[in-house]
């Protein structure tokens, strides 16, 4: 190979690899000056308070004034606390089913708007509006919904079951928090899925009708494997988010009735605030933990995915 070089310069010697061909690939040392404050913030606002709180989850600190180590005892009393469980438990049941609610109207609507329909890019915006919205705001507009117009509505119907506020039911009040962190957060989901299926050639769905597949056989064979990657995105990130679920239920619940409807993150703010830190603190180490495993989770099952956003 003749390697050709300016006029008057020397050419390099036989075997000998360009200087830039040694580094291509390898960052300059100066890059890793740009993460330095990244990592200065990160530690001071997430890491050292993290390793704080994790060191008084292990004594008796109520947030002020002296403390003793007590070990695991704390985390041990979390497995035996009932108000504890029953935090878990609603709030995993919650996490559950909203996620299931959300994207299903989600991927409904993206499919939808991705047909050849007037309006359809104004149709876009409106569904993105709940989405810019402070979640308490919604939840108090929801709140007034829920305990008046609801109620008035059932009346003038005849649904008997209606006529009586859900806030106030602790069977049914759970279901009201559905519906709102549903609302609030299907635009993000259906943006993604927009995304996912503006990248599927549309030869797939004219040759596919030429063979005689209808709308559903469509869907079916083509659309959602196809967007696989995305649902699985999506259905991961909103169960991190629903399992954080705070102010919503503040708007909404506040917790109640009793406690039918209080979140992992509302006991863990409450007890921030009522003298109970260390004991809540090891809560949120709990906590944390299994957020972490829900995000290994992630990397496992979409790893080999080609998903591009």
């Amino acid at each position: 190979m003749t390697v050709q070089t300016p006029l008057g310069a020397a050419a390099p010697p036989e075997g000998a690899v360009p200087a830039r061909a040694r580094h291509r690939g390898r960052p300059e040392a100066i890059a890793y000056l740009f993460l330095v404050p990244a990592l200065v913030v990160f530690t001071a606002i997430i890491v050292i308070p993290a390793v704080v709180g994790i060191f008084y989850s292990l004594t008796s600190y109520v947030g002020f004034g002296d403390w003793e180590f007590l070990g695991l005892r704390n985390y041990a009393a979390l497995v035996t606390d009932p108000t504890i469980l029953e935090s878990y438990g609603f709030t995993l049941l919650f996490a559950l089913v909203t996620v299931v609610v959300a994207q299903t109207v989600a991927l409904a609507l993206a499919v939808a708007l991705s047909r050849r329909i007037r309006f359809a890019t104004g149709l876009r915006t409106v569904f993105v509006i709940p989405m810019v919205l402070s979640g308490i705001v919604v939840a108090y507009v929801f709140s007034f919904l829920f305990a008046n117009t609801l109620p008035a509505l059932a009346t003038s119907l005849g649904a008997t079951p209606l006529e009586q506020s859900i806030l106030g039911n602790p069977d049914l009040a759970w279901l009201s928090i559905v519906v709102v962190s549903a609302w609030q957060t299907i635009p993000g989901a259906l943006l993604v899925y927009t995304a996912g299926l503006t990248s599927i050639p549309p030869d797939l769905y004219e040759a596919s009708s030429l063979d005689g597949a209808g709308a559903w056989r469509q869907f079916r064979s083509i659309t959602l494997p196809l967007i696989s990657g995305f649902v699985v995105i999506n259905t991961i990130l909103g169960v991190k988010g629903y399992l954080g679920v705070y102010d919503v239920i503040v708007g909404l619940t506040g917790g109640g009735p009793g406690t039918a409807t209080r979140s992992v993150a509302m006991s863990i703010f409450g007890g921030f605030t009522g003298g109970d830190y260390a004991y809540q603190m090891a809560n949120a180490t709990v906590f944390f933990v299994i957020t972490v495993v829900i995000s290994i989770a992630q990397l496992v099952v979409t790893r080999g995915r080609s998903v591009r956003l």
